[in-house]
């Protein structure tokens, strides 16, 4: 079995634009901290802009409602700036739309370095196929449910740090309002479903944000009943991505290191077994019904 980084040393084949793991330096994943990469030259190009325009830092933070010291680490590329800043900017200083080109990309920064290679898929593909052993899956989760997920999240992650990928995951969301619509599966393990992750009325909350999300035409929701007694799922949880040019792709995570595999071989062995754990599961009427008398009973 192989990921795309081996099938890339192995074989020369073209599989570029979907990179392998992310490497380990000294036990922090590269690129996992704002100040490279895309952050960085945004950071410069403020800079540059800020300068030209003739501003000093605590002038442009005022007329952006930021300190200065805020501004200055956003221009070091020791801060992720939220869309809203990069708008404001982009209209204060007169860029005429330079710095929101950018938007995109610095908004994926704000993801763990694991898994931005994920987002870019995520954010163009026709379709996903997600299955969840462990808690709700990010693209169904509520703000109330992600913040709590980020705060028990061990090391510990700096406020900051969980707002930046709280608002990185709710913009994940926006892929359920996409035209033309993907096709978006979810098979989940019904003990993730009494999990109180943030308390009793966080978890309420998702019941009923995932009812009205397992109402949409194109999203299908499947519960694995805790008591079946034949599971395809012990390997642990998984996507299937079928990407904008028509391929098939699979991504796995674990421990915050991740995969992405584009050899047929893998992809068609997560394939068959996804297709073995929706035959094992609820169906999508049923398992709504079951999420239903959660409702009622709590």
């Amino acid at each position: 079995m192989t990921s795309v980084r081996d099938e890339e040393a192995g074989r020369g084949q073209a599989a570029a634009p979907v990179p392998g793991p992310v490497p380990v330096q000294g036990g922090r994943r590269a690129g996992d901290e704002p100040g490279s990469g895309v952050v960085t030259a945004f950071g410069r190009q403020l800079k540059l802009l800020r300068i030209r325009a003739g501003l000093e830092r605590p002038e442009f933070g005022k007329r952006m409602g930021y300190s200065a010291d805020t501004v200055a680490s956003i221009e070091q590329g020791r801060r992720i700036p939220q869309a809203q800043f990069i708008e404001k900017a982009d209209e204060v200083l007169g860029a005429g739309g330079v710095l929101i080109a950018l938007k995109e990309e610095v908004a994926r920064a704000q993801y763990p370095a694991y898994f931005r290679d994920m987002a870019r898929l995520e954010a163009s593909a026709l379709g996903l196929h997600v299955y969840a052993a462990h808690a709700v899956p990010g693209l169904l989760q509520t703000e109330d449910y992600a913040r709590a997920v980020f705060q028990m999240q061990r090391p510990l992650l700096d406020d900051e740090v969980i707002e930046q990928r709280l608002a990185a995951r709710l913009m994940r969301q926006d892929i359920f309002a996409r035209r033309p619509a993907p096709l978006l599966s979810f098979v989940i393990e019904e003990v993730v479903l009494h999990k109180p992750i943030g308390g009793r009325a966080p978890l309420r909350g998702q019941w009923e944000h995932i009812l009205l999300v397992g109402r949409h035409r194109n999203v299908e929701i499947q519960v694995m009943p805790t008591g079946r007694e034949d599971h395809a799922g012990l390997g642990g949880p998984f996507t299937l991505i079928d990407n904008a040019e028509g391929r098939r792709l699979a991504y796995t995570e674990v421990q915050d290191d991740s995969r992405l595999y584009a050899d047929s071989a893998k992809v068609r062995e997560l394939e068959a077994r996804y297709g073995i754990l929706r035959s094992q599961a609820l169906t999508p009427c049923e398992s709504l019904a079951l999420v239903e008398e959660l409702l009622g009973e709590k």
